[in-house]
């Protein structure tokens, strides 16, 4: 395991740990929904399934599919803040 592996997996459990992650995975939650990322990702989904057809696309497909402008999409802003939030959580815990 590289030393960029382990400090991310340390860095991983620690957010488990102390519960942030579950915060950090509901505040994306929200700042996705509030910006209209989660409908937007729903119309493209309706897209895939109208071209393709009903009975022609699969769980996977439309994860396939979906997955590269569903990140896309995300704003830099909603990134932006989670990555403050990843910092300051990491300066205050900063003995991993």
């Amino acid at each position: 395991m590289s030393k960029d592996s382990q400090m991310r997996a340390a860095i991983n459990q620690k957010l488990i740990e102390m519960g942030e992650r579950e915060r950090l995975k509901e505040l994306l939650r929200a700042k996705l929904v509030e910006c209209g990322w989660k409908d937007q990702l729903k119309a493209h989904c309706k897209d895939v399934i109208r071209e393709k057809g009903l009975d022609h696309v699969t769980v996977e497909d439309l994860v396939n599919e979906i997955t590269p402008k569903g990140r896309a999409l995300v704003p830099d802003s909603v990134k932006k803040e989670l990555l403050q939030r990843i910092r300051a959580f990491l300066a205050q815990h900063a003995a991993l």
